[in-house]
């Protein structure tokens, strides 16, 4: 439905929907559940209306307003805190530039933790280029 041209290489649309709903997934092809649970796999969806439930739950449990949200996923309870937008555009520049941003080791999501997974921090420092401070 969207294009996606400028999405870094590390993310693939993992979903691209009628209405306009989208699920963009980081390297899937490294948190593949072998060595990593399956809910660890970093996601970015833009919404029209508010996520009222985690992702997994239920996908289509969303609360419908004119307006356009950006959250980005570490699992379905880790989440950063969701951007609000008048228009689908601003929200999918804003969707392709945290994408860039989680992409280029700009997003401290150590900070997003409550309990810390260090073998999982470990690897997206690897992926990111991301140092440990």
């Amino acid at each position: 439905m969207t294009d996606f041209a400028d999405l870094p290489d590390g993310w693939v649309v993992w979903s691209d929907e009628d209405d306009g709903r989208s699920v963009l997934a980081y390297r899937p092809d490294v948190f593949d559940a072998d060595d990593f649970p399956a809910p660890c796999l970093p996601t970015l969806y833009l919404t029209q209306g508010k996520r009222s439930r985690r992702p997994g739950v239920n996908p289509g449990d969303r609360v419908l307003d004119e307006n356009w949200y950006v959250t980005l996923y570490l699992e379905p309870d880790v989440s950063l805190e969701a951007d609000r937008f008048s228009s689908r555009e601003k929200a999918l520049e804003r969707a392709v530039s945290l994408a860039r941003q989680f992409d280029d080791g700009e997003i401290d999501y150590r900070d997003l933790y409550q309990v810390p997974r260090e073998r999982y921090f470990e690897r997206l420092d690897e992926l990111t280029g991301r140092r440990e401070p």
